[in-house]
């Protein structure tokens, strides 16, 4: 990935031998970023400052996630990037992206194959996209930085606060009445995910539930 011009990883509870003799080989020449990549021991760590997040996935979904193609992907990333930190996220090599690991992203990208071979190896996709991404952003800055415009998205922790809040409210007025209301929150995530709130918004929509949180509170 070197070769493409990204330098930027971190790794989510990697084996305590990381980086091994192993990985150092099979990164030919880019050692360095093996060494200087981010070690973390949740996602939450890891992609806490992004605001968007795109993840690589073949799997269907019992609810449908927003999915795009990589160069439509690309161009997301490379507007936002102009306003913040954003992230590729991508699964472990046998069982991909779970669930809550969706939620985390605003987009999915289905990288096109075969109709019969639908998935990718871990290391293909990765390339894939870092090639993509190379284009996307040398096409869209020609080099320089980019200055195409987009508000400045909420990053991942405060949406993950923002979605905790809410969840919280929907117990206390006790909508739906399920509990854990799982699937509801999925697809509350998707609806907010898509929205690509800023700061300011969340803050917003926050003090919204916490009113309602104070009237259902007098009302018990």
């Amino acid at each position: 990935m070197k070769t493409m011009g990204l330098r930027s990883l971190s790794l989510v509870d990697p084996p305590p031998t990381f980086p091994g003799e192993q990985a150092i080989r099979r990164a030919a020449g880019a050692a360095d970023v093996l060494e200087g990549a981010q070690v973390c021991s949740t996602l939450d760590e890891a992609i806490g400052p992004c605001g968007l997040v795109v993840g690589t996935s073949a799997r269907t979904r019992s609810i449908d996630w927003p999915t795009l193609l990589p160069t439509e992907a690309v161009k997301e990333l490379v507007r936002d990037a102009a306003h913040g930190q954003v992230a590729v996220l991508f699964g472990q090599e046998r069982s991909g992206l779970d669930n809550r690991e969706v939620e985390r992203c605003r987009y999915l990208v289905a990288i096109p194959t075969a109709p019969h071979f639908t998935s990718l190896n871990l290391a293909s996709a990765a390339q894939i996209m870092a090639y993509e991404l190379f284009l996307g952003l040398s096409e869209a800055t020609d080099g320089k930085p980019s200055a195409l415009g987009a508000d400045n998205c909420a990053d991942q922790e405060t949406m993950r606060r923002f979605y905790r809040h809410l969840e919280s409210v929907l117990l206390d007025i006790d909508f739906p009445n399920v509990r854990p209301p799982v699937k509801l929150m999925r697809k509350l995530v998707r609806l907010f995910n898509r929205a690509a709130l800023s700061e300011e918004e969340v803050s917003i929509l926050r003090g919204i539930l916490s009113e309602i949180q104070a009237v259902a509170g007098k009302k018990i």
